[in-house]
């Protein structure tokens, strides 16, 4: 443990208890506090505090976090046996937090509160606890939400520099954590920071580096019990979800920005964009298999591509998903940004080429408008390599090394000829590639980023969603930064005027949170070549039947009508931004499934939107799950649409498991008991899926039914 004020800061050996016994005796028994979204959370010292108060009610605790991080459970009787031992795997030195369990149950006590802004998705419907506490809350008021609730203790899990000691860096999480404690130091509130050191998290730089000073105590983690949670890859890419992504991959345009959550829509987006650039012809002719460029070409030339990335992409994005490190890896994500405005819109006109600068950009910056150069401003066109490593600027003058100086206005005709001869660098460097606010994903991906060399780890820059999720902190720069923007994310429903439901409910339930989709949406509106691409699959199931995903009206909003932009769904894409309302409910309804346009399109003629005498055009009346399936089964025989496109979790006897599970779910009863009552062949790898789903030995009709039928499944797929 390791107090701010000490000039040494490696790190001491000492109890949680005493940390949490000192932070009583500073701020008395009322604690709040804040703990970073996901994958940030030090759980062995949040486990500690939670116990401490669980014994002592004199204690007030109140939690304010995000996405608390739970290892995945099982209850299904069957997929359990295949599912749990995988995540008894990969869990096995992971320690969720203590006041996860009592919030899933309904047994937190008394004197401890858990608020949460945002859910694991659907974890929390029907938990009344968690309902009553949830608080909605765009990403970019997080901080400030955190502080209005009293926050006056502040815990990050961070890296350590191997180099240096009193380097740290926030690594996962810098998205709202720096901002909740330039708040609190801005009005004067006593509260206290905590950083748990862990071992195995990555060192990420940018905004994310911060010095030991800063906190009031620095940890060790004891990683035996609390290594860090992993994202699994375990659920296939579903053909739906892979038509989505194709539909996406096109409108993303080379040489601009990029945004992505998380999930399978995800992961098809970026297996698109790859195959786009690294087998542009295969790519081609699978926009032709689906239609795709015929019926939208003209919006696909406008607003994306086909083609190969020759600039490539700028990742802009407040979750750091795992797809940007595999578009990282395949040489897509490489266009670089720079922090200084007027040098950005230099590189983006094509004046000033990144590997040879030229005396013509010193006139093209003036004549943009910089005039005076703050030393902020010197010292940052220096970092980036503008200016050269043997001048310096002081008290408003450029110095060079000789000594000559002059001063420090782009527009004086003396410091431009100084610039030119002495102090202009060769070539630009420490440009972004990325800017994340947090990131979560495998094993892997955690490794990959640790085992970074510095020059492409120096790419890759965290900060917080201050910066990421919205224009307002450095309006010039971030809109320069963030050409031809594509911000895409997901939607739960979209109603026929265009508003999404993306977070909650009609009844009120949340299934997730606001987090940054807002931010994004309205964002996109702002920039004049940017747009938003929300992707909604058309139908789901509910209580066993398929419904619409496309409504006539829907009892909660995320994004209103008037932010609606580009909407998505395996059967294609509605450019919705600047139409009419007529024109936006024709475009939802051709991409809805057919077997609910009927029904949508009378709703909408009776609501007067629609002429009596509209018909759904011939070419958007086939939308069926089974042309979908038809198309990526064509794509999968070319290898185009693999089931896991970036491996999996799951071994090979667990694959042909999961497999047979799939093939038993869609038999109905009758075709079940045939199917088990046949002769039994045994294939050779049958008795390793049957240890895998715990059927070596059976004991009672229930399992020696289901080891029948895993051995026919196998038999008949081994045929």
């Amino acid at each position: 443990m390791q107090r701010r004020e000490d000039s040494d800061v490696e790190l001491i050996k000492m109890g949680y208890e005493t940390c949490i016994d000192d932070i009583i005796a500073r701020l008395g028994k009322t604690l709040v506090l804040a703990l970073p979204l996901g994958l940030g959370k030090p759980i062995e010292l949040i486990n500690a505090l939670y116990a401490r108060a669980s014994r002592d009610p004199e204690i007030s605790l109140t939690i304010l976090t995000a996405l608390t991080l739970e290892r995945p459970r099982e209850a299904h009787p069957i997929k359990s046996r295949l599912l749990n031992p995988v995540f008894d795997r990969l869990y096995a030195n992971y320690t969720e937090p203590s006041y996860a369990k009592a919030v899933r149950e309904g047994a937190l006590p008394k004197n401890i509160a858990v608020r949460e802004f945002y859910f694991k998705p659907g974890s929390r419907l029907g938990n009344a606890g968690a309902q009553q506490n949830y608080i909605s809350s765009n990403y970019t008021h997080a901080a400030r939400d955190v502080v209005a609730q009293g926050c006056n203790v502040v815990m990050q899990l961070v890296a350590q520099d191997s180099e240096d000691s009193q380097r740290l860096s926030m690594s996962c999480n810098p998205d709202t954590s720096a901002e909740v404690v330039r708040h609190l130091t801005a009005l004067g509130r006593d509260f206290v920071s905590v950083a748990v050191v862990h071992p195995d998290l990555p060192y990420m730089v940018g905004d994310a580096e911060v010095s030991a000073e800063r906190y009031d105590y620095v940890l060790d983690t004891d990683t035996s019990e609390h290594g860090l949670f992993v994202m699994p890859k375990l659920p296939p890419v579903s053909p739906s979800d892979y038509a989505i992504g194709l539909h996406a991959s096109c409108l993303i345009a080379d040489g601009g920005t990029l945004q992505l959550g998380i999930g399978a829509m995800s992961d098809a987006i970026v297996h698109g964009v790859q195959l786009r650039h690294s087998r542009n012809e295969e790519y081609k002719a699978l926009l032709s298999r689906f239609n795709i460029d015929a019926r939208w070409g003209d919006l696909i030339a406008q607003y994306g591509g086909c083609d190969t990335f020759t600039e490539g992409l700028y990742g802009a994005t407040e979750m750091f998903v795992e797809g940007f490190w595999q578009l990282f890896n395949s040489g897509i994500l490489k266009r670089e940004v720079y922090d200084f405005w007027a040098l950005q819109i230099l590189v983006n006109e094509g004046i000033c080429q990144p590997k040879a600068i030229s005396v013509d950009t010193i006139k093209a910056m003036a004549e943009l408008g910089v005039r005076e150069l703050r030393g902020k401003d010197f010292a940052i066109l220096q970092y980036h390599g503008y200016f050269n490593e043997h001048c310096h600027y002081r008290d408003g003058y450029i110095i060079a090394a000789d000594g000559e100086s002059a001063s420090a206005n782009m527009a004086n005709p003396m410091s431009q000829r100084l610039i030119a001869e002495k102090c202009l660098g060769s070539s630009l460097r420490n440009g972004k590639v990325l800017h994340g606010g947090f990131f979560l994903g495998s094993e892997a991906f955690y490794r990959g980023l640790r085992e970074l060399e510095p020059e492409a780890r120096g790419k890759l820059a965290m900060c917080g969603v201050e910066k990421i999720n919205q224009l307002d902190f450095n309006p010039r720069l971030y809109q320069a930064q963030r050409r031809r923007a594509r911000f895409i994310n997901t939607g739960l429903n979209v109603s026929l005027q265009g508003a999404v439901a993306s977070d909650t409910l009609a009844s009120g339930q949340v299934v997730s949170g606001v987090g940054g989709q807002y931010n994004f949406v309205a964002m996109a509106h702002q920039l004049t070549d940017g747009r938003s691409i929300l992707m909604i699959r058309s139908t789901r199931m509910e209580k066993g039947e398929v419904v619409s995903n496309i409504v006539e009206n829907y009892g909660s909003c995320t994004i209103p009508r008037h932010l609606r932009d580009i909407v998505i769904t395996e059967y294609g894409i509605a450019d919705l931004r600047s139409k009419s309302d007529e024109d936006v409910i024709k475009g939802l309804i051709n991409i809805a499934d057919s077997r609910f346009q009927p029904d949508l399109l009378i709703t909408a003629k009776a609501s007067g939107k629609l002429a009596e005498n509209y018909q759904i055009p011939p070419a958007f009346s086939k939308n069926f799950p089974e042309r979908i399936h038809a198309d990526v089964a064509w794509a999968r025989a070319r290898n185009m649409m693999p089931s896991y496109p970036f491996g999996c979790d799951f071994s090979d006897i667990e694959l042909l498991a999961a497999k047979a599970l799939k093939s038993l779910a869609s038999l109905t009863p009758w075709q079940s008991l045939l199917l088990a009552l046949k002769p039994q062949k045994l294939s050779s790898v049958a008795p390793q899926v049957l240890a895998s789903l715990g059927l070596t030995t059976t004991s009672g009709l229930k399992d020696w039914l289901l080891k029948r039928l895993i051995l026919a499944v196998i038999a008949q797929e081994s045929a």
